[in-house]
């Protein structure tokens, strides 16, 4: 303790040993006053100067700094104390809080479940508070101690405890670099969407490669270990995850040659939607009827697709109908095309057309031409506005729409004979 701090408990009433704590727990309750009044400040301009961090930590921003700022404050008043003493250990305590709410606040922003949340907070609230007490040797050496012996190798609690906290640590590393890349991208100029989602996916791959090397750095695992599965495990990938790793191939190739983009309408067999999104293994499309298919990406590199707004958004749609014979064909045409005018979603460039197309067995046969640009809001209830319009025209003006008739002479008995 500093000599003007002894000085100071050693003037105050009562026992130095009660006093000791108090004096601690009284800095530590104004350092979290002090963070408490900085991240009111400091939150909002944390998110707008840095809007893809804010974003991925999902409104937990403002206790994430109120936790960290209060931990800063503590760890320098922790200076203020001897190691061992009550005032030492008080404000171990409350710093041992501080940092496992920063960490609750962290890992939950990211989503991480609960049930690997508060291990982790707990057992970082018992480090601190054992360093603050200066007993963390004797834990660690106790958790060391606890274990069973596998071969030559040894299994610990600590080792256990150390290879979860590293796990969720770098799990939620992972989380938070692929929602900040992925917001920055999404935000980036420059870039269209299928070039945006390329990146996102593989700076996602890039992430967790980079966890992966460097969690077995921190673990010290021996990759030689695993030599001898390393024949086995191509075996499996070979013949049981192959179609895995075919769709994912068959994806990133999706995204490069832009051959199909999320927005995009598109018919593969039955399924006829828009792209909502093309994800590692599948393409999700939404069709009219709300249904969301899963297409695998190698369907779509193999099969057959339509693409309608592939390189121009702008669909014909064609709606056939017929009039009766003895209708004034030119007059029925005007009223065709003034009824595919009409209509709200049909384009007026390329202009709407009308083509007699046949003369049936009862009607004159036609088609309406018309084209729209935003296929994904479907094309029956075009051709339904249409129809209604093209009857209510027919209707007022005196044009017959007919029905198939068909007419049976009767062959009078005396005939017969």
């Amino acid at each position: 303790m500093t000599p003007g701090l002894t000085d100071l408990i050693g003037r105050l009433p009562g026992d130095p040993d009660l006093v000791e704590p108090a004096v601690a727990l009284a800095l530590a309750i104004l350092f979290y006053s002090a963070a408490w009044g900085i991240a009111q400040l400091l939150a909002p301009r944390i998110r707008r100067s840095l809007p893809p961090l804010g974003d991925a930590l999902a409104g937990h921003v403002r206790a994430i700094t109120r936790h960290g700022i209060a931990g800063m404050l503590l760890a320098l008043g922790l200076a203020f104390f001897p190691t061992g003493s009550l005032g030492h250990l008080a404000m171990g305590i409350v710093l041992g809080g501080a940092v496992a709410l920063l960490a609750t606040h962290i890992l939950r922003g990211l989503a991480i479940p609960r049930w690997a949340v508060v291990p982790l907070a707990l057992i970082l609230f018992i480090l601190i508070v054992s360093g603050s007490g200066g007993g963390i040797a004797p834990v660690g050496e106790m958790l060391d101690r606890v274990g069973v012996n596998l071969g030559k190798r040894r299994i610990t609690l600590l080792g256990l405890l150390s290879i979860a906290a590293t796990c969720v640590a770098l799990f939620a590393a992972v989380r938070l670099a692929n929602r900040v890349i992925s917001r920055w991208i999404q935000k980036a100029a420059g870039f269209d969407p299928t070039q945006k989602l390329l990146a996102q996916k593989l700076a996602a791959i890039a992430v967790v490669v980079a966890a992966f090397f460097i969690g077995v750095d921190l673990l010290s695992i021996d990759l030689t270990a695993f030599a001898v599965f390393s024949g086995a495990l191509g075996l499996a990938i070979g013949f049981g995850l192959q179609k895995t790793f075919g769709n994912l191939i068959a994806g990133i190739i999706l995204l490069m040659d832009r051959s199909i983009k999320p927005g995009d309408v598109i018919v593969v067999g039955d399924s006829f939607g828009w792209v909502n999104k093309i994800g590692v293994r599948a393409v999700s499309v939404i069709t009219r009827d709300g249904k969301e298919h899963l297409i695998p990406n190698e369907n779509l590199m193999t099969q057959e697709v339509e693409n309608w707004s592939y390189s121009d958004r702008n669909v014909r749609v064609r709606i056939p109908i017929g009039i009766a014979f003895d209708s004034d064909l030119r007059l029925a045409q005007q009223l065709m095309l003034q009824a595919a005018q009409e209509s709200p979603r049909v384009l007026r460039n390329p202009k709407p057309n009308v083509w007699l197309t046949g003369f049936g067995e009862s009607r004159v046969e036609h088609d309406i031409l018309v084209w729209i640009s935003d296929p994904e809001g479907g094309v029956g209830n075009v051709k339904s506005d249409v129809l209604f319009r093209v009857w209510q025209l027919f209707r007022d003006n005196g044009i017959a729409i007919p029905y198939p008739q068909r007419v049976i002479h009767r062959v009078p008995d005396t005939d017969r004979q």
